[in-house]
């Protein structure tokens, strides 16, 4: 009989995350991270032509969709999913049954801390989302559920409990990410501090959110988590998880669940050209000033009860709001509602997520 002291323990979640890829090559960048992501469930979306072979290493679990397979199984719901753009990775989110989704760009390697370890981003993630966030007052120890960590004086006792984590954003060492003009500017620049904290972005504050290196509890916010139209045939690009960040932010803002930022840290390898980007980006880079502040002033009716809900009437707001910006909107208002209507026909089960006041929210 084994000695229980050398059983490895089991890999945390592991029937209970999905880990979802977009890509157009063969995923040799798996094999560094087959120590980590081996044990798990992965979804590949593959972007561009349907008809070329994505390699995948062998002993990998696996499913791998193509546009041919998104078209056949969303029919013409399949506009809503973009082509030619890593946004298509939201039709991974779409058609997984995990409670919990990872998703990760296949330029990004594993990372080393300052003590020279390798890190295992998923299992960090995994910690964001199984303890709670507070976003309702801010710990100035960041973290407080976090080993040698707790809520310093002052902070609210009616607001220790914290309330369940949605989404938990992680970061990048070397190529930063940044947009087009920044990245003309500093073409040179990497990030090289390691920051070692997490925190809860607070109630009311929205974020830039990068789809690189990402996890968010399916069952609670996956609805919301629609990475827009971006790519072939569309004004606009790069602003794919920038889009999906700003509607699940206000929606967990009004639902009164967390977003947490901070580690765990990639390695991001491959910068992107900047001219490129900023053909994709540059009405983005316009339209974000009318955006943002479409998104701080929003409010949601308190009969919105669920991401549904919430997301169609965000789709609405869109619509009168931004509409008058650029035509652009209202069919990424429409394509908001197609997505809500194809996420309820392929998970019926979890079709009314609602939410009631979490402990820990003010009354």
């Amino acid at each position: 009989m084994a000695d229980p002291a050398t059983i490895s323990p089991a890999p945390p979640l592991k029937d209970e995350l999905d880990i979802v890829i977009p890509t157009i090559r063969n995923l040799d960048f798996l094999e560094m991270w087959r120590p980590f992501f081996q044990p798990y469930h992965l979804i590949i979306v593959q972007d561009g032509d349907p008809s070329k072979t994505i390699k995948v290493p062998e002993g990998f679990d696996y499913e791998l969709y193509n546009r041919n397979d998104i078209n056949r199984i969303l029919g013409p719901k399949a506009s809503c999913i973009s082509f030619k753009d890593s946004a298509c990775r939201c039709f991974g989110f779409m058609v997984s049954k995990k409670k919990y989704i990872y998703t990760i760009d296949d330029d990004c390697f594993v990372a080393k801390d300052p003590s020279g370890n390798e890190i295992n981003a998923l299992e960090q993630h995994i910690k964001n989302l199984l303890t709670p966030s507070t976003p309702f007052f801010f710990n100035t120890l960041y973290d407080p559920y976090r080993a040698g960590a707790d809520f310093v004086r002052g902070y609210p006792f009616s607001l220790r409990e914290g309330v369940p984590t949605a989404v938990s954003h992680g970061l990048w060492l070397n190529i930063p990410d940044y947009d087009a003009p920044t990245q003309l500017v500093k073409p040179l620049e990497r990030n090289t501090r390691y920051v070692d904290a997490v925190m809860s972005i607070p109630k009311g504050t929205l974020f830039p959110m990068c789809g690189m290196n990402l996890a968010f509890n399916r069952e609670l916010i996956g609805p919301a988590m629609y990475f827009g139209l971006m790519g072939d045939g569309q004004p606009i690009g790069r602003y794919d998880d920038m889009w999906a960040g700003w509607c699940t932010k206000v929606i967990c803002d009004h639902l009164g669940w967390g977003v947490k930022t901070g580690l765990p840290y990639i390695w991001h390898s491959k910068a992107s050209n900047p001219f490129v980007n900023l053909k994709k980006e540059y009405k983005g880079i316009y339209w974000q000033e009318e955006l943002i502040p479409f998104f701080q002033s929003v409010t949601l009716p308190k009969d919105c009860t669920s991401v549904q809900k919430c997301y169609i009437e965000l789709a609405t707001q869109v619509k009168a709001k931004l509409g008058k910006v650029d035509e652009y909107f209202n069919k990424l208002a429409d394509a908001m509602v197609t997505w809500i209507e194809a996420w309820d026909e392929l998970n019926p089960s979890g079709a009314l997520k609602s939410a009631a006041l979490p402990n820990g929210a003010p009354k």
